[in-house]
């Protein structure tokens, strides 16, 4: 009887091992099954498939004998973190996020259908082109959208590498998306969500009024200005971009409401874009006391934001607080979800408008653009600074969301504001 039991006890043991195997073996299938089934050549011997942009601009394609891209090397460098390569060198590359598709692999066959498949974009490969020009060499990412539409126009993160030339060097962090997958200091960009959180929980804001004299101490820390503003408006302090103003209105609120207001807007999150996903953000989340939440609530402390992420911020304040996802890929329409309330959304409207016309000289910086705007210069405690700029256009035929980034560029305006006018002029006259 004993053995019996023992014989049925290893058949049990047997079959539970077999089970498991066949689980992992599934798992496995379905994460590598096309990896597999395309171990011996890359490209399926029966599936042609192409990626252009929105105004049919091939940006890559392959048959069965040989992958192509853009006949124009500056188009192939300035789309490389869209496309990526046949090499997956980078994460954001739909030639690597959509290879599946665009072979139409079956997991359940393990074939590939014979068939041409065309990935249309929203993007615009001449508006990168014209993005990267003007990023002249410097690391950073530039992001433009249809905030009405979700359309992305533009995505550009630099340096690129050429993806027709496999066995060139590339610059370092030249395979790194910046637009999509890093997060850095933001500076004074960071105010908006400060201010988005004082609208909301202040009720007196507009009545308030903050002094200025280049800085304050807190708790025996100080703070310092970028200016001396002495009485200035909760307006003109945004407008100001005024440290002092904004380090009281994030220790006037509290660590708990910051917290609230930055997972609120999905600042903590990792995003997806069409199923690429974005790298997540950073704020004290644990006690840090007054002094570090001040310096928290004008985009320093351990502050880090996704240039995404602050694309759908602004997005949403443009379109009076209603986010519409945006859409790398033309295949439907972008998802409209309530992300912020409307009456938010219209007083920081007027609020960045407000800083274009009476901060950044908007007639000669950026004209003939309807500019709702702010910039940011995030310090980095070595002498070298983040440059930010970010904001929309308020143009019905021309609804663009933008943020520009450069890596270590200095100021704000002079850096990244330049960039962003280049870029934007050219959008609205295409």
């Amino acid at each position: 009887m004993k053995k019996i039991t023992n014989r049925a006890f290893s058949v049990l043991l047997l079959a539970f091992l077999v089970i498991v195997g066949m689980v992992f073996y599934l798992l496995r299938y379905a994460d590598h099954g096309q990896e597999w089934a395309l171990a011996f050549s890359r490209v399926n011997s029966g599936s042609t498939g192409e990626l252009t942009d929105r105004n049919g601009v091939l940006l890559a394609s392959f048959t069965a004998t040989e992958n192509r891209f853009n006949p124009d090397r500056d188009t192939r460098i300035a789309n490389y973190h869209i496309t990526g390569d046949y090499w997956n060198r980078t994460g954001t590359g739909l030639l690597s996020s959509y290879w599946g598709d665009l072979q139409g692999f079956s997991l359940l066959t393990g074939t590939t259908r014979a068939e041409h498949t065309r990935l249309q974009l929203n993007i615009d490969a001449e508006l990168n082109n014209q993005a990267f020009t003007a990023l002249a060499g410097r690391k950073g990412a530039v992001l433009v959208t249809n905030y009405k539409t979700g359309e992305l126009l533009c995505m550009v993160s630099a340096p690129a590498v050429d993806p027709a030339d496999p066995d060139a060097v590339p610059e370092d962090g030249a395979y790194i998306n910046r637009c999509l997958s890093a997060a850095f200091v933001p500076g004074s960009v960071f105010k908006l969500i400060t201010a988005a959180a004082a609208i909301e929980n202040i009720p007196d804001i507009d009545e308030r009024s903050f002094y200025c004299e280049g800085k304050t101490t807190i708790a025996g820390v100080d703070i310092v200005c970028s200016g001396t503003h002495y009485t200035q408006t909760f307006e003109q302090a945004l407008s100001n971009s005024c440290n002092v103003a904004f380090a009281k209105l994030a220790i006037m609120m509290g660590q708990d409401t910051m917290i609230k207001y930055v997972r609120q807007y999905g600042f903590l999150d990792r995003q997806s874009l069409d199923g690429i996903p974005t790298a997540a953000g950073s704020y004290p989340l644990e006690f840090v006391g007054d002094p570090e939440l001040g310096w928290s609530g004008i985009g320093q402390s351990t502050d880090l934001i996704c240039p995404y992420s602050l694309l759908r911020f602004v997005s949403a304040v443009a379109n009076g607080g209603v986010l519409c996802e945006p859409k790398l890929l033309q295949d439907g329409d972008a998802l409209r979800s309530r992300y912020m309330e409307a009456d938010t959304a219209d007083r920081l409207t007027r609020m960045m408008n407000y800083n274009v016309t009476a901060h950044y000289d908007g007639e000669h910086n950026f004209p003939g653009l309807k500019l709702c705007a702010k910039t940011g210069t995030a310090e980095l405690g070595d002498g070298t600074s983040h440059a930010w700029f970010t904001g929309f256009l308020l143009d019905e035929e021309h609804p663009y969301a933008f943020v520009v980034f450069v890596e270590q560029g200095g100021g704000g305006l002079s850096a990244a504001g330049k960039v962003a006018n280049i870029v934007l002029q050219y959008a609205v006259l295409r």
